[in-house]
């Protein structure tokens, strides 16, 4: 090996009070797992004896527990971007401990490029081989790994032989240029190929591996209930009928699905419904279901940013890797996720809101406008640029004292003007070419839960034919007040 073999404990010390450290990886899996574990052992060290210690992190998207769950437990994160999953960082976001901020996932890696994020201290990153001429082979996945080695003054390698090097060619890594020199990125099919199979990093920033045998640790998902499986029978069953009047083409389109149980579920339906051609994915996340609707012919072919399957889902890819291996390709996020690409190859995108208004708005990321649940992800990245956006959510929440439907979103990410289709368990709710007034109608009557729809309607008819949208200030967060106040949105006067 041309570089340097350290153990973790050895990595760490070499992360600095206040450096800001880039983990690469995505949707907590490919992501390095020892040496992180160690800084935050090294935080909790040096704070036992009184010193300080803490660094930004950016990441490309959400991480296990050896890096979200143990370094905000150890007290040495400052600030933290773009998403994060992990119930002890949102604690410590929440309460004011790690300053964070929100961003579309399409934009860290250039953000990073333009030095919007400051200067990048340490990248650690995962590996599945390193060949001889010091080239990296990752693993489950890419997220800002190309953009972490170039921004970084110094990287660490974590050579995990939980993954083996046969998958080299998985990867497609391309970066675009920075403007002005930025040119078309030439992909025209989910599977075209535009970039390098391996990472080439500067050899004299590397200061070490460490050596590793780790999985990713992605648990299977929960089962399908009563309420996903509608959702996403509903999904289905509104594409079908696209299809069949021809605003979808006959060939069907690339989907991108967000991540969890609602988006097994639809893809589950699609796959059930054999009047949907075999399609491909255009994603960020593979998903369990992804492989196994490609052991039933259903799914040809899956581009995203990161393989996060359980491990037992994951060794079978391993174990039959010539018939997955030709089906699967690995991108950097902000390809993955490129404006130009889903506008360009029509890509259906399906993802999840925790609530919806009546006019359309989606809040994804702030539960009651305030407490960050993960973050914005890159649900707006496709729903802006879809050919379809649509997103999902159950019709109610916490036994049915919570709407998911309400007068007026408390927190706004994705806007009326990109959201094309709302679904519950209810129905479907189709608001292309709809007035304000309209689109709230069709969405009290076709995905609001019945015991709810009564009180909707009471707000809208208190503005009906008096303005365009017909919303009222002083009413318009009453379901949100209702619940913080009594715990039943139910309770809520108009």
């Amino acid at each position: 090996m041309m570089y340097n073999t350290l153990t973790a404990a050895e990595a760490a010390a070499l992360i600095n009070n206040g450096d800001v450290v880039g983990i690469g990886g995505f949707s907590s899996v490919g992501t390095a797992k020892a040496i992180p574990a160690a800084l935050a052992a090294r935080a909790e060290e040096l704070h036992a004896k009184g010193e300080e210690f803490r660094v930004g992190l950016i990441t490309g998207g959400s991480t296990g527990d050896q890096i979200d769950g143990a370094l905000s437990r150890a007290k040495a994160v400052s600030f933290r971007t773009p998403f994060q999953s992990h119930k002890d960082m949102r604690a410590a976001i929440n309460c004011g401990e790690v300053q964070y901020f929100d961003m579309h996932l399409s934009h860290v890696a250039q953000d990073l490029r333009y030095g919007f994020l400051g200067k990048m201290d340490v990248a650690i990153i995962e590996a599945a081989d390193i060949t001889p001429n010091g080239e990296i082979v990752l693993t489950t996945s890419v997220g800002i790994t190309p953009t972490l080695v170039k921004s970084a003054s110094k990287i660490l390698i974590e050579l995990n032989a939980h993954h083996p090097a046969s998958i080299i060619g998985m990867h497609d890594l391309y970066e675009p240029a920075n403007p002005p020199y930025r040119k078309e990125i030439p992909i025209y099919t989910s599977a075209d190929r535009i970039g390098e199979a391996t990472l080439k990093v500067d050899p004299k920033k590397v200061l070490g591996v460490v050596m590793t045998d780790m999985p990713d640790g992605i648990a299977p998902f929960t089962p399908v209930d009563a309420v996903t499986a509608k959702i996403g029978e509903n999904v289905a069953n509104f594409l079908l009928a696209e299809l069949h009047r021809g605003i979808i083409p006959k060939e069907f389109l690339p989907l991108q699905s967000g991540v969890g149980n609602i988006a097994n579920a639809v893809l589950g339906s699609l796959g059930e419904c054999q009047d949907i051609p075999t399609f491909t994915m255009f994603t960020e996340v593979i998903q369990n279901s992804v492989i196994g609707l490609m052991k039933q012919g259903r799914i040809s072919f899956a581009s995203g940013s990161s393989l996060t399957l359980s491990d037992d889902v994951l060794q079978e890819v391993y174990k039959d890797y010539s018939f997955f291996g030709p089906k699967l390709m690995l991108r950097p996020q902000e390809i993955t996720n490129h404006p130009e690409l889903s506008r360009r190859l029509g890509v259906i995108a399906i993802n999840t809101a925790l609530e919806a208004d009546i006019f359309g708005n989606v809040n994804s990321t702030n539960v009651l406008g305030q407490k960050m649940m993960n973050g914005l992800g890159g649900s707006a990245d496709f729903a802006r640029n879809a050919f379809l956006s649509i997103f999902t959510c159950p019709s109610v929440a916490k036994k049915g004292v919570i709407s998911a439907i309400v007068p007026m979103v408390s927190h706004v990410d994705s806007s009326e003007h990109s959201v094309k289709v709302i679904v519950t368990e209810q129905g479907v709710a189709d608001l292309r070419g709809k007035s304000p007034l309209q689109k709230a109608q069709t969405i009290i009557e076709n995905c609001v839960h019945p015991e709810y729809k009564e009180l909707l309607w009471d707000y809208v008819k208190m503005q009906t034919g008096k303005c365009h949208t017909p919303m009222t200030l002083t009413k318009a967060l009453q379901m949100h007040i209702a619940f913080e106040e009594t715990g039943d949105m139910r309770n809520a006067k108009f």
